[in-house]
């Protein structure tokens, strides 16, 4: 959103700070320099997340403006720091001195160009560079290229390096995203929201840069930051965590019960009621994923946390309650006559022992069908209701 007060300011950088004494007056002096470089106003933000080091005074004497921002966190340092912009362009970047900052004219040419996103790009795949020492083995090349392969192929996205923190936007697509992630998936989360709506996202390529703090190390905890970003893959993704699980567990149940029901032998084993029985937990389990996944995704538009899928709506003008109590309705009747014949089946033998190879082939599938059938009448229900505020 730009603010009409200050129209004079294109762009403002925004550094989010904790204790970073040690590099936070040479990464404002290079956007200091860079500002002149590419001819443009600008405004230098200091987002600080409590620093006791010295580093609020330095960005003070220096001519930054100091947001202090109570909620720790990545994420929370650059919402408050990029709600307090006043610029139509935002860039931000990491205040260790990893980022060089006299790199900020390549970012602002191609917003002025139009884009909406400009990506940097650390990575050789993307032409960046990172000098030696400035990223940790493990990282560079177990990491960061694999999360950056998994979120291309979960979201499509464009780029070759998705956790690279210096970047650059406008501040109207920022305002249309409304991220909510205040950890070290904010980076990711900006660029996921920002394919799905449809953003013109390109990447330049970056050198990074060894750390240059000597009074700490780096914020970033390797497994616990990298296990933030898939849990939010996943969360950002009901059709890599749900449908598609779902559609494999189905499609084993029926594989199960195609090679069960008449007998059939599997590499030498032959395949009877157990089979049947784990066909079956593979049906039941599959059908909730698929359950699960209509429900998180339908919750995820109706919060604004995806963008609206015309796919669901034509999924909801066919799947309607009264098709589901249907269906439903008839797994369950099949699957109680299963059950019912069998009974029957018993009682003509004087309620003694069955024939457990031949009576299971029929009970299993029963309650099978029985529970698919009530599962089907009941989640039809709850999927209608959510199906009532897209209309």
């Amino acid at each position: 959103m730009e603010n009409n007060d200050h129209p004079a300011i294109e762009l403002s950088v925004v550094l989010p700070c904790l204790n970073e004494a040690d590099t936070l007056a040479t990464c404002i002096a290079k956007a200091q320099s860079a500002f002149e470089e590419c001819g443009c106003v600008g405004e230098i933000i200091v987002a600080d997340n409590g620093s006791d080091d010295g580093s609020v005074e330095i960005a003070t004497d220096r001519e930054a403006r100091v947001v202090h921002v109570a909620e720790r966190g990545y994420g929370s340092a650059l919402m408050a720091g990029i709600a307090a912009s006043r610029g139509r362009f935002v860039i931000m970047g990491d205040a260790d001195d990893s980022y060089d900052f006299l790199e900020i004219p390549k970012f602002l040419s191609e917003l002025r160009a139009g884009h909406d996103l400009v990506q940097g790009c650390r990575l050789p795949a993307g032409g960046g560079q990172v000098l030696p020492g400035a990223m940790p083995f493990l990282h560079r090349w177990l990491g960061n290229p694999l999360l950056s392969r998994l979120a291309r192929a979960m979201f499509g996205l464009s780029i070759s390096d998705i956790y690279c923190g210096m970047r650059g936007f406008t501040r109207s697509l920022y305002d249309e995203l409304q991220q909510r992630c205040t950890g070290m998936e904010f980076a990711t989360e900006m660029i996921i929201r920002s394919t799905l709506r449809g953003a013109d996202i390109v990447e330049v390529p970056i050198t990074l840069h060894p750390d240059g703090r000597q009074s700490h190390g780096p914020h970033l905890r390797t497994f616990r930051d990298g296990w933030r970003t898939l849990r939010f893959f996943l969360l950002y993704s009901p059709r890599w965590l749900f449908l598609l699980p779902g559609l494999v567990l189905l499609g084993l149940g029926v594989l199960g019960y195609g090679l069960a029901l008449p007998g059939q032998r599997l590499l030498g084993a032959q395949l009877g009621a157990h089979t049947l029985l784990v066909a079956s937990l593979a049906l039941l389990m599959g059908f909730q994923f698929l359950l699960f996944a209509v429900v998180s995704k339908s919750v995820a538009e109706n919060i604004g946390l995806l963008p609206k899928d015309p796919r669901m709506q034509n999924f909801f003008r066919v799947a309607t309650l009264e098709r589901g109590i249907l269906l439903g309705g008839l797994a369950l009747m099949g699957g109680l006559g299963l059950i019912g014949w069998t009974a029957l089946e018993w009682r003509n033998q004087g309620f003694g022992n069955l024939d457990y190879a031949s009576t299971l082939r029929q009970v299993i599938p029963g309650v099978t069908l029985a529970a698919l059938g009530i599962q089907a009448i009941l989640s039809s229900f709850f999927v209608s209701m959510l199906g009532m505020s897209r209309r």
